[in-house]
């Protein structure tokens, strides 16, 4: 199974790049945006889709994935459910204070090496911490 991800970011031209995370809204664990796919909308798409619900942002979309990290998700029942995500860079242009999930979850602006620290799939990890000078 596939989900797709927004990997929010802001700062440029010689300001440091600051990652969004959110929390989740059971396990309140730190991060990224990410949803399954959407019938009628692109991979990239469903991740600006998912930014906007889950954490209030819009912005500047890659159409292009940055890379991927595997995990497992619990599902109602209670069995674990293996999801590939595939992750998109949404710069943010915007922010709004209020969103769909608003009321669900926690955001969170911190730098690359912070983020990555907070988050717990070793991919995720991975590509947090490897991100800003993917940008720069």
């Amino acid at each position: 199974m596939t989900q797709y991800a927004a990997l929010a970011w802001r700062g440029s031209g010689g300001s440091a790049v600051e990652i969004l995370l959110i929390t989740s809204r059971e396990t309140r664990r730190w991060v990224i945006p990410k949803g399954w796919p959407i019938k009628g909308l692109k991979p990239h798409q469903a991740a600006a889709r998912e930014a906007w619900e889950e954490a209030g942002v819009e912005g500047r979309l890659g159409a292009r994935k940055i890379g991927s990290y595997d995990y497992e998700k619990r599902l109602s029942a209670g069995q674990l459910q293996p999801v590939r995500v595939e992750v998109y860079p949404l710069q943010v242009l915007l922010t709004h204070q209020e969103w769909p999930e608003a009321h669900q979850r926690e955001r969170l602006w911190t730098s690359a090496t912070d983020a990555a620290s907070r988050v717990e799939e070793p991919g995720l990890k991975r590509l947090l911490a490897a991100f800003p000078g993917r940008i720069l």
